[in-house]
């Protein structure tokens, strides 16, 4: 049996978005061959974020809520309190996956930990994510691989205010019905859904997780970068 790769877990608490995007930016580029993999979780102050791929006109009415545009695949989506946002990032020449698998994998995760809660979850082909039997999506995704190496990563609604996502078309499709897993009969506590997507997530990657107290340093982006 092949040995798991450690990977760092951290949990950031609630933050700004752009600092944690830069420091996963900082990160990836100033890692090596040597650099342990890391996993970050995260909820986030509210914000759109629109994809290298994204439409302006899928933002149908932002209001008072900021619009960013960012470095990873895919549409716009909504981040806010209540979301659970999970940023694998690992070298994926070292776990000898693709981007397909690594996209695969992170929502077999999901599913996995949805069915722990007791009800099922699917895929959509064409639409990557994770959504539930009346075709509500539940969990979005977005990466961005650079130098072998993965950032940007899923969001998890779980018990969070939607009325955002009814200012954009989310992912690009109008009228794209979203929930969450406190609605679906699930928990409402981030940490403790956290703590069964993290095992599933590492079962799924080939990793071993290793929860450390220390955060990252959000100003380690350089500036301008």
């Amino acid at each position: 049996m092949d040995a798991l790769t450690p990977v760092r877990v951290r949990w950031l608490g609630r933050q700004a978005y752009a600092p944690v995007w830069r420091a996963m930016q900082a990160l990836t580029d100033q890692r090596g061959a040597e650099t342990v993999d890391e996993l970050w979780l995260v909820q986030h102050d509210p914000v759109f974020t629109l994809g290298q791929a994204g439409k302006p006109e899928h933002v149908l009415a932002a209001g008072d809520i900021p619009v960013i545009p960012v470095d990873r695949g895919g549409q716009v989506t909504y981040h806010g309190p209540g979301q659970l946002v999970a940023y694998p990032l690992v070298d994926l020449r070292r776990l000898g996956i693709g981007v397909k698998a690594l996209v695969e994998r992170i929502e077999q995760a999901i599913i996995d930990t949805c069915a722990t809660y007791g009800f099922a979850a699917f895929r959509k082909d064409g639409a990557p994510g994770v959504y539930t039997s009346d075709g509500a999506k539940i969990a979005a995704l977005g990466l961005r691989v650079r130098r072998g190496c993965s950032f940007h990563g899923l969001a998890f609604n779980i018990a969070m205010d939607l009325e955002p996502f009814q200012r954009i078309n989310p992912c690009g499709y109008a009228g794209q019905p979203v929930t969450t897993l406190l609605d679906c009969g699930g928990p409402g506590e981030l940490r403790l859904v956290a703590d069964v997507l993290v095992p599933h997530l590492c079962r799924q990657l080939g990793l071993a997780a290793e929860w450390r107290d220390d955060p990252p340093d959000l100003g380690a982006a350089p500036a301008g970068s």
